[in-house]
């Protein structure tokens, strides 16, 4: 299941998606792992952001965060590569 698919199965508002998906690209297009790190400390504030106010549910923050955390493995091992 791709990126994007896992997404849209978490039914998120429009905003959240927005904002997740932009996160997703910058992690994929991070050139350094300073850079990498700066955009996931920055990925997991707005998952924490979101979970703070309630914007979506607890099981949607899980999956949320499994998602970006799997997106910066991925990036990671590249970038190490």
């Amino acid at each position: 299941m791709s990126q994007l698919d896992a997404m849209d199965a978490l039914n998120l508002p429009a905003s959240v998606y927005m904002q997740i998906a932009n996160f997703l690209a910058r992690i994929e297009t991070c050139l350094r792992l300073e850079e990498l790190q700066r955009v996931a400390d920055r990925a997991d504030g707005f998952v924490l952001g979101i979970e703070t106010v309630r914007a979506v549910n607890y099981d949607t923050i899980e999956r949320l965060h499994v998602l970006l955390k799997d997106a910066v493995q991925a990036q990671r091992e590249a970038l190490q590569a």
